[in-house]
């Protein structure tokens, strides 16, 4: 049997298009981007239509749009930012971060460095805007709010408009990890009200360890990591040439695609929760699975058995990639932090199915087949 992978939430495959835009970055065009010689520029160059290629998709000014080596790198500079430079001494987030921003923020507050708030999730997923709006109206500090876009584990989506919105109305700074959405979702941030947002190449077909940071022109901070004047004097570091390129190949690709590519995927994901409900009895969905929710994940929890509690390890005997929270956390398999905060069920056991333009149906009908089996 080949393999099905159902994990694209995780990290994606490389698109041949892609690779074949980095290759002549990997072999003879090496320049250094810092050197001076043609050699160097032409390096720089690639670099700098990179940036445009970003910014333009997004609609921010190139100027804002910092290259770093993933989401994580870009999380902890935001944040570190705020706190250091922004003067925000209160940290406003949700307990369903991912880590880069939850570790971050608990690393900060237990050096002192700011005070730190959780707004609270409902039921669904959902963050609970009115008693973000509590938070920030009764906060005598300047207040920090990172709150993600979409939930890479349950797939649901936040209105950034609407904390924006109420950021602005209490002079807050906001950051939101955009990681699941940049690539997957249609960006305008000229008219968004955003100060940082980030993404991750590998999420979207491009290479990994290769990401970007958006700072809104009328923030000004200092870099996170020190020692050269790359990026704008704001990242130092020779720059990932062949990453970079590659990052926006890849955001090109998936802009150009994203109707088509959406309407595939979301089929996919709607088929295989009916399916589901069809064959496997006491089947349960995380998260605002039918509304406000990301196209790409599909978030289930399965009674808990004798059978079921190997259910990730069975799959994986049979050829089938899927995972039990983030990936950035399995091989610690502590459970998901996510579900513990919204479903905090003993007796089911959640599986996170999340899909890209290469599956199919025929592959969600053979997972079916196994699930029986192994429930």
């Amino acid at each position: 049997m080949e393999r099905i992978y159902f994990d694209n939430a995780a990290t994606t495959a490389l698109d041949p298009t892609v690779l074949e835009s980095m290759m002549p970055y990997l072999t003879t065009h090496f320049g250094n981007p810092s050197s001076i010689y043609s050699y160097g520029r032409e390096s720089r160059l690639a670099v700098e239509n990179a940036r445009k290629t970003v910014a333009k998709i997004l609609n921010a000014h190139p100027a804002e749009i910092f290259f770093t080596s993933g989401g994580t790198e870009s999380s902890n500079t935001a944040i570190h930012a705020a706190i250091f430079n922004l003067g925000c001494t209160h940290i406003i987030s949700s307990p369903i971060e991912h880590h880069a921003t939850l570790h971050t923020i608990e690393h900060l507050h237990k050096q002192g460095a700011a005070a730190l708030s959780y707004v609270r999730v409902l039921p669904n997923g959902h963050i609970d805007l009115e008693h973000l709006e509590e938070i920030l109206a009764n906060s005598d500090e300047k207040c920090f709010v990172t709150l993600m876009h979409a939930n890479n584990e349950i797939g649901n989506i936040t209105d950034i408009f609407a904390v924006g919105n109420l950021c602005k109305k209490y002079n807050a700074i906001f950051h939101s990890d955009t990681v699941q959405t940049v690539g997957h979702f249609p960006f305008d941030l000229r008219n968004t009200p955003v100060h940082f947002i980030t993404g991750a190449g590998h999420k979207f077909h491009g290479p990994k360890g290769v990401g970007i940071l958006y700072i809104n022109e009328n923030v000004k901070i200092q870099p996170y990591i020190h020692g050269g004047s790359q990026e704008r004097n704001m990242r130092a570091g020779t720059e990932n040439l062949y990453g970079i390129v590659g990052f926006a190949k890849a955001l090109e690709i998936a802009t150009l695609n994203y109707e088509e590519e959406k309407k595939h995927i979301l089929e996919i994901k709607h088929y295989m929760r009916d399916e589901l409900k069809k064959h496997i009895p006491g089947v349960h969905f995380n998260g605002d699975v039918d509304g406000n929710s990301l196209y790409t994940v599909l978030n289930v929890s399965f009674p808990k058995t004798e059978k079921s509690e190997m259910i990730l390890f069975n799959l994986d005997i049979h050829q089938i990639c899927a995972s039990g929270g983030s990936a950035c956390t399995s091989g610690a398999d502590a459970g998901s932090h996510v579900i513990r905060a919204i479903n905090n069920n003993p007796n089911q056991v959640a599986v996170r199915f999340s899909f890209s333009k290469f599956n199919k149906k025929e592959e969600v009908d053979l997972v079916i087949e196994k699930l029986k089996d192994l429930i």
